[in-house]
């Protein structure tokens, strides 16, 4: 219950922030490139039913897809996605529904929190990749009382989203350097202060965020691996051909000059 409630929270952030500008903010760090691990995948796949999906949609996603996440140790089979995975009322070839209700939503928010099968394509800007900028805002929330929700985010200054993963990272303070610009003092983020700590470390809490963030970038595009795999293999054939054709001109063309 309390973590639905943070996610209810967590919508209005969301919404209100979606047409906010890339440019404030700390710059994006390098997010890691788990979309080729598929015990990382399945982690951030938990993380993102326990944590995105009581509020937030990813209706182009079904469950079952999530069994192109197995691997020889670690199987994901129906029954597996249906004990761990599911809400009570949904079937595992179910498109993955946020728990709350539409209307609901509407009503309380003004607006239905936004779906998020493709949030790691649409937010990719001048900072980097959308993988980037998800892989920042999700480590860079701090305190701030002066909120409504007590949090701030900078990444997302002034956001209305509040930390909804706050248990694991604990609480933290951001740092700042102070010099002058122009005749005016400049204040530059220099690092974290942990104030209180989390369940997780701060390495276990980048890499729990590294895995939701590779899963949100492989549910954007489940095949981009395969894709990726294919093109080279055709590049490679195209490569060959080249070749073939090439000695076969010069072959052709020997006796005629």
């Amino acid at each position: 219950m309390k973590k639905l409630i943070f996610s209810l929270i967590a919508a209005v952030g969301l919404v209100a922030g979606a047409h906010a500008s890339e440019g404030g903010g700390v710059a994006w760090d390098k997010a890691p490139n788990n979309t080729n691990d598929m015990i990382a995948l399945q982690n951030g796949a938990k993380l993102f039913v326990n944590y995105c999906l009581n509020c937030h949609s990813a209706a182009y996603m079904r469950y079952n897809r999530l069994k192109d996440l197995s691997t020889s140790d670690a199987k994901l089979t129906d029954q597996l996605i249906k004990d761990n995975l599911l809400f009570t009322t949904e079937k595992v070839g179910d498109t993955m529904k946020a728990a709350i209700d539409p209307k609901q939503a509407k009503e309380w928010f003004g607006g239905n929190p936004p779906d998020l099968t493709v949030i790691a394509r649409s937010r990719a800007g001048a900072g980097g990749t959308g993988a980037d900028y998800l892989y920042t805002y999700l480590r860079s929330y701090y305190r701030d009382n002066t909120k409504a929700t007590g949090w701030n985010n900078l990444a997302f200054p002034s956001v209305a989203m509040p930390h909804v993963l706050w248990e694991l990272q604990g609480e933290r303070e951001p740092q700042y350097d102070h010099k002058e610009e122009h005749g005016h003092q400049v204040a530059v983020f220099k690092g974290w202060k942990q104030v209180t700590p989390g369940t997780m470390t701060p390495l276990q809490y980048d890499q729990a965020m590294g895995d939701l963030v590779g899963y949100l970038q492989w549910m954007a595009e489940p095949a981009q691996n395969t894709r990726i795999r294919v093109g080279v293999w055709v590049l490679l054939f195209l490569l060959g051909l080249t070749f073939v054709a090439w000695r076969l001109n010069a072959a052709f063309w020997k006796d005629v000059k």
